[in-house]
């Protein structure tokens, strides 16, 4: 039995060294997004990125991404800001289905 205080590996149930040096799709606290080559992490699922896009939100309405994006090169993401991290060669955007239908 655990006692309090005992110093065990904590192990992650995350597996991302299967998408190493794959392009992947990353979503961060406050809807911000990007995608890049995914060089590395550690076990606080910070994340290095090469060769990143930003997509911009829509300056009208900031819930929705516009189509333009940015430039950011190598970055290192903090991994208590990720919320979702996804290969972006399976992705594909859907219809929300808890959004009800307008009726005219």
């Amino acid at each position: 039995m655990a006692q309090f205080g005992d110093k065990k590996k904590k192990e992650t149930i995350l597996e991302f060294t299967k998408f190493v040096d794959k392009v992947v799709r990353v979503k961060f606290l406050g809807g911000r997004e990007v995608s890049g080559i995914l060089k590395g992490f550690d076990p606080l699922i910070n994340l290095v990125l090469d060769d990143a896009t930003e997509y911009l939100r829509d300056s009208e309405d900031l819930s929705r991404l516009s189509d333009e994006t940015r430039s950011l090169g190598l970055i290192v993401c903090r991994g208590p800001t990720v919320i979702a991290l996804c290969p972006a060669d399976s992705m594909e955007q859907i219809a929300n289905p808890f959004l009800q239908q307008e009726t005219s």
